[in-house]
């Protein structure tokens, strides 16, 4: 039977479907048979995140109305063998599937994948009951921005009072040099309000908007970078694996900056 992982966020905008596609994508790489499930219903995006756009016939709402199988509507991904992805209906609201529907796709999938990731949508309404209701981990997505981590705090309150077994934090886009000179919540300082595990740090990097505009997850490029590096690692971590965290703070780590730290300026490294 598949994990079951919710990928959500309180505030849109954080990056949360770009990390699940890249995630999914990762997991796959590891050998793994993954389901995407878009619930994010009237702004379908993963699948043009994943450069899959061409290549959807059906939705879940026309498996769920009987117009094809749930099985006509999953997309195979031929670059990444072992993704898949179950697209959302672009022209339906939040409101056209219940929780109830979703629970029975899921438990139909379950016993033919190893990971099964929800993209929720962002917000606290219809769109994210359903997307939690068969899920028993959770992976929270957040910006180092204030209004971001207050909304990631309002959904950790909402998963913990429906009892999920496990909520982990993702702390994407952080830019060292901005921690740095104390412009930027430190992982230290979002750990602190949320009381939620990390389970990794993405940085900042243009690259990763390069990757989502072509289609192509940044963790298939052949060129390494920072963040390809870091969601790779997540991916590992949520595999069970034990994976030293990147040291993104090693690149800021100057004379001048060590005078700041030595000052009593600046963040703790992370």
């Amino acid at each position: 039977m598949a994990r079951v992982i919710v990928i959500t966020s309180g505030k849109g905008g954080v990056g949360k479907t770009t990390m699940t596609a890249n995630l999914g994508t990762a997991v796959a790489q590891l050998g793994k048979k993954v389901c995407l499930i878009d619930a994010d219903f009237g702004l379908r995006n993963l699948d043009l995140l994943l450069g899959l756009e061409q290549r959807v016939v059906y939705t879940i709402i026309d498996a769920l109305s009987g117009e094809c199988t749930l099985e006509k509507a999953i997309v195979k991904d031929k670059r990444t063998p072992g993704l898949h992805l179950l697209p959302a209906a672009q022209n339906r609201t939040k409101d056209a599937m219940t929780p109830d529907q979703m629970k029975e796709v899921i438990e139909q999938l379950s016993p033919s994948f190893d990971f099964i990731f929800v993209d929720c949508p962002a917000g606290i309404e219809m769109g994210f009951r359903n997307a939690i209701v068969a899920a028993q981990e959770a992976l929270i997505v957040t910006t180092p921005e204030v209004a971001a981590v207050r909304d990631a705090d309002r959904v950790v309150g909402l998963l913990e009072s429906e009892n999920m077994q496990s909520i982990r934090l993702i702390v994407n886009r952080l830019r060292p040099e901005m921690v740095q000179m104390d412009e930027m919540l430190s992982v230290e300082d979002i750990l602190d309000l949320l009381v939620v595990p990390l389970i990794g740090i993405v940085p900042d990097d243009k690259r990763i908007i390069t990757s989502s505009n072509r289609g192509e997850p940044l963790v298939l490029s052949e060129e390494d970078s920072l963040p390809g590096m870091a969601i790779k690692n997540i991916a590992r971590r949520i595999d069970g694996m034990d994976v030293p965290y990147l040291d993104l703070m090693a690149s800021q780590d100057t004379l001048f900056t060590r005078i700041r730290r030595f000052f009593g300026f600046g963040n703790k490294e992370k």
